[in-house]
Order: structure tokens, then C-alpha cells, then sequence
């Protein structure tokens, strides 16, 4: 129990740690366009990220994937720049069915390059460990956790803002997807 609580809270720091704020970029993108009422699709879209990320853990842990690390951290930037990029440019929020399905697939592919960006971390944190089982769906599940809490935070402030405060839903999507936008674009540059 204590080895599946370190990897949890390992899963847990890596979505809120304010350091590594890239993750919550991204999930505050994903989320953003959506109201409280469509929080078992939002829920869908991160645990959808979450598998892709674990796919590639996996797949790094067992020396299968090969990458460039520096290549990797401008791919993370890019997913979170085209991420909310293409929130300001969306007519329709979270009505469209088609729409979910498609940012559900995003957001695994999107996952799988996330999950290359700390691979070689949990690789050392894995150290001698007989099975990278457990200590993976502990870090996953601690991941998710952190998403969810990023997510609930996302789906309150938009609540806050459009529904109390009035202020227009496409207003507030374009107003946090641009801010996002401008911070992936200040990561890009040299």
C-alpha cells in the first residue's frame, strides 16, 4: 500500500505541481469550453488523455519508444497551443456529439506525446521496481485525480463567470484560450 501511495501522489504532484504547469494548461484548455452540466465529457476527454499518457509510460518504461527529449517538451507546447487555438475558433461548445468524439481522440494522441515529456522521470522513479504495474495504474489514477481537480476548478470559475456574472461563454472561452495560446507561444521561442 505504501509503494501504490508514493506513485499515487507521484501521478498527483505531476498534474498540480505549479512548476510543471504544462499539464495544467493543457487540461484547463480541454476543459474550458465546456459547463458544469457536461462533466461526464469532460471526464471522458482527460481519462482519454490519461490512457495515451500511459500508453507511452508503458511503452518508455519497457525501453520500446526511443525519442528526442528536447523535441518532445516543443511537441507538449504544441498540443497545448493547438489545443486552445482551436477552441477560438469552435462555433459550438460541448453540444456537438461529433465534437466530443473528436477531441476525445485528440486528446489520447495528445496524451501518448504528454506522457514521452516525463517518461524518462518515472524511468528513474521505477529504479528497480519487479513490476511496473502497479506502480503505473497508481500513477495514473493519481494523475486523474489531479485532472479531475484541475477540471472541477475549470468548470467552477466558468460557472462563476458565465452564469453568475453574465459574462458571455464565447467571450470567457476566448479570453482563456487566448491567454493559454500566449503562454504555449512564449515557450516556443528561443
Amino acid at each position: 500500500m505504501d509503494n501504490f501511495l508514493l506513485y499515487f501522489e507521484l501521478g498527483l504532484r505531476h498534474i498540480l505541481d505549479i512548476h510543471g504547469y504544462d499539464h495544467i494548461l493543457f487540461v484547463i484548455a480541454l476543459g474550458i469550453i465546456f459547463v458544469f452540466r457536461d462533466w461526464r465529457r469532460v471526464l471522458v476527454l482527460i481519462t482519454a488523455f490519461t490512457i495515451g499518457h500511459s500508453i507511452t509510460l508503458a511503452l518508455s518504461a519497457f525501453n520500446v519508444v526511443d525519442y528526442d527529449h528536447q523535441k518532445i517538451e516543443k511537441l507538449i507546447v504544441l498540443t497545448i497551443l493547438i489545443t486552445a487555438v482551436a477552441n477560438l475558433f469552435r462555433k459550438k461548445y460541448s453540444d456537438s456529439k461529433k465534437l466530443i468524439s473528436m477531441n476525445s481522440v485528440l486528446a489520447l494522441f495528445f496524451g501518448l506525446i504528454h506522457g514521452l515529456g516525463f517518461s524518462t522521470y518515472f524511468k528513474t522513479i521505477l529504479g528497480r521496481e519487479k513490476s511496473i504495474i502497479g506502480p503505473l495504474f497508481a500513477f495514473n489514477i493519481g494523475l486523474e485525480v489531479g485532472q479531475i481537480i484541475v477540471v472541477f476548478v475549470v468548470l467552477l470559475a466558468t460557472s462563476l463567470f458565465v452564469d453568475l456574472a453574465g459574462v458571455k461563454r464565447r467571450d470567457w472561452v476566448l479570453i482563456i484560450s487566448s491567454a493559454i495560446a500566449g503562454i504555449a507561444v512564449t515557450f516556443l521561442l528561443p
